[in-house]
């Protein structure tokens, strides 16, 4: 039979069994996917009928005498059935490739012996590059088992001795069942003289880079992990194009840094040109963290091997960020050159007595993060008179680290605050009016410094405005807080800084109600996989719980717009920043930006920012990753919130909620457009198609 008419078989038996089987949500016992994936709604017949995913598995490898190098390969499905990568006796046609390195003798970077030699039509510059195998065979053994012989040979004198790896990736293409592509890689250290594997490079493990990216995934999707990465991404490979190294410790430090580079402030972008000529360029990457917590990649629990290797200091990496250092000559190092590695670590020690010290540690402490500061702690312990039509008084304790009281009324020097917010009802904030004297919408805010202490940090502020009469429901107070701070006064390197405590809240009844919380959409955790600590508006703001209740839907930046000495400013319609809609147009800046819809609040814009997350073929930008920073399913849950939100600078000046959170990433007309025909008198239809029990809930339209 040949493998067009098994094909044509395959197609007309899957036909017959999806018309025979009922379709929907795979079975229990069947294969397990994620929500997140095509087959995850596919019926359990056809699942398992083609049994999506694809897994690599390499169980061994020899180098030959003459350099020959052989590894057998298991191509299956995530319960380890065999696949035939043909396509034949199997769905879908698997491609595969295969590197070889080795980490050298007294080294701890692979070199690779696949390589290729690249030239560019720019420089005419020839530079050689680790790739993947090119020209070898494959003999299977049977469906799924393969032995690949490579092309490419070992040195002669290569060192049976060392660590050497073989890398396997690629892909499954299922396309044909709108099952999608299904990627794959994977790693496998051996000793060709049979020895144990005592060398490894492990310095960041891939769950640390996928906090951020999701999916760690590159080149069309098929490369992923860490653990491949290195293997290629060598000290030996350059792009002749632009000279740059790929090295990953230098190319990962220069692409992280991007617009902070001072090589990029000084005028010169990073890039680099890779295959077809395209050109990548990270010139206006913005790290989502701050730059200086190396360990927010170089994390200490992940078990890595050698997850201290950031304390180890090299030009390289050094010089991968400080870019503007010339090692050579002392510039901007203090004067002094430095022609090899060998004495980086004599003043560059991991941690010294002080911060801000030459130490790697030191060197990087984040003065707001300082380990010298006091701290500053609020703890609400209860509200009283907090009924409709009088003023709430609440009860709170200030403290700092070490449980010393403080007075509220030192903090009322800027650049220290304290102040408590009340909004609500929960059911959705925005709309509650507390008064002609207040200018914010939804919400009042008042100075919390007035508040009057006792000796052990216990205070009690009695708020100056009421609960509105009539209101019903359950409101919320949060409290914001920040204190300044001079750090190694009297040095050389006195600094100044401002840090915020953590946001604290409290529900409680304005008319003898049992008490409701707001829903919960997002987690300040999930926030802060990618930010590490979320902290804006000067420090005072930090739970996403604080955020809501001014980021609601009546705000815009209106009052900022007015103030603003840019008349072109000033004089355009205002932003509605309603959290949902204002969180997910600027994760989704760089797409609203190309399709003429920047985003600018109060003269910020976020047209640069590209959400990290990638995508199953190996994109950057993937925000249909919304677990990322959803919990419980919430982007399911429509609809969502009840109020109208302000959009003056909109299509439409007053937006439905659903159709305002949805319309922040799907902003074209077209788009707007259905969510405005499926709106009447009576409100949002999304809820038919969308909602949790719908044909298109939000995870099956994402679902890669």
């Amino acid at each position: 039979m040949s493998r067009k008419t098994s094909i044509t078989l395959i197609r007309s038996i899957l036909a017959i069994i999806v018309l025979a089987g009922a379709i929907g949500l795979q079975s229990e016992d069947s294969y397990s996917f994620s929500k997140r994936e095509k087959a995850y709604y596919a019926g359990a017949n056809v699942i398992n009928f083609v049994r999506p995913g694809l897994v690599f598995k390499v169980t061994s490898a020899q180098i030959a005498q003459d350099g020959t190098i052989t590894a057998r390969v298991l191509v299956t499905d995530p319960k380890g059935v065999p696949l035939d990568k043909d396509g034949i006796n199997s769905a879908g046609t698997v491609s595969l490739s295969l590197c070889a390195a080795t980490i050298p003798k007294g080294q701890r970077q692979y070199t690779s012996y696949t390589v290729r030699t690249q030239t560019s039509p720019i420089t005419k510059v020839s530079a050689i590059q680790a790739s993947a195998d090119s020209g070898g065979v494959f003999t299977k053994n049977s469906d799924g088992d393969y032995t690949y012989t490579f092309k490419t040979k070992a040195p002669s004198a290569f060192d049976a001795a060392a660590t050497h790896t073989i890398a396997v990736y690629g892909s499954r293409n299922l396309t044909e069942f709108n099952l999608g592509t299904n990627y794959a890689s994977t790693t496998f250290n051996f000793v060709p003289n049979g020895g144990q594997v005592a060398v490894v490079r492990d310095v960041i493990r891939t769950q640390s880079c996928e906090k951020c990216h999701d999916q760690l995934s590159f080149h069309g999707g098929s490369r992923r992990g860490i653990e491949l990465c290195v293997m290629c991404h060598t000290p030996q490979t350059t792009d002749p194009d632009t000279g740059n190294t790929v090295d990953f410790k230098v190319f990962i430090h220069k692409i992280h840094m991007g617009s902070s580079l001072p090589s990029v402030q000084a005028g010169t972008p990073y890039q680099i040109i890779g295959f077809n000529q395209g050109v990548s360029d990270w010139s206006k990457v913005v790290f989502p963290s701050d730059a200086r917590r190396c360990e927010a990649c170089h994390e200490q629990n992940t078990g890595a091997a050698q997850a201290n290797a950031y304390l180890t200091p090299n030009r390289a990496s050094c010089g991968a960020c400080h870019d503007n250092v010339n090692f050579a000559t002392g510039l901007n190092h203090v004067n002094l050159p430095q022609l090899d590695d060998s004495q980086c670590a004599n003043c560059h020690i991991p941690q010294g007595e002080l911060e801000f010290d030459a130490s790697i540690k030191g060197a990087h402490t984040i003065p707001s993060q300082s380990l010298t500061l006091p701290g500053l702690n609020i703890n609400i312990l209860k509200v009283d008179n907090g009924t409709a039509g009088n003023t709430p008084a609440i009860t709170f304790t200030l403290k700092d680290d070490a449980g010393n009281p403080i007075l509220a009324s030192d903090l009322s020097k800027s650049p220290n605050r304290l102040a408590v917010v009340m909004a609500g009802p929960t059911t959705d904030y925005g709309y509650t009016s507390f008064g002609s004297d207040v200018t914010t919408t939804g919400y009042v805010s008042e100075d919390a410094t007035k508040a009057t202490c006792g000796a052990d940090g216990t205070c009690l502020y009695q708020f100056l405005h009421a609960v509105p009469a009539g209101a019903k429901g359950t409101f919320t107070i949060g409290m914001e807080g920040r204190r300044g701070a001079t750090l190694l006064a009297g040095t050389t390197i006195q600094q100044t800084t401002q840090y915020g405590a953590i946001n604290k809240l409290i529900n409680f009844s304005v008319d003898g109600s049992q008490v409701v919380a707001r829903r919960k959409i997002v987690d300040t955790a999930k926030c802060n996989a990618c930010h590490t600590f979320l902290s804006t508006h000067g420090g005072n703001r930090n739970q996403v719980e604080m955020c809501v209740l001014c980021h609601n839907p009546s705000t815009t930046d209106a009052a900022n717009r007015a103030r603003s000495t840019d008349p072109a400013l000033k004089n355009s319609p205002a932003q509605g920043v309603n959290f949902s809609m204002f969180i997910h147009k600027l994760h989704d800046g760089a797409y609203l930006a190309s399709i003429g819809q920047p985003l600018n609040v109060s003269g910020n814009t976020f047209n640069n920012v590209v959400f990290p997350a990638f995508s199953p073929s190996g994109s950057i930008g993937n925000v249909q990753s919304c677990d990322m920073c959803h919990v419980n399913g919430s982007q399911n849950n429509l609809p969502i919130g009840l109020n109208d939100v302000q959009t003056p600078n909109s299509l439409l000046t007053t937006t439905p909620a659903v159709t305002a959170a949805c319309t922040a990433c799907h902003a074209t007309k077209p788009e707007l457009s259905h969510a405005v025909a499926n709106t009447t008198q009576f409100g949002e239809s999304c809820t038919a198609c969308h909602g949790p029990n719908g044909d298109f809930t939000p995870d099956k339209v994402h679902a890669q």
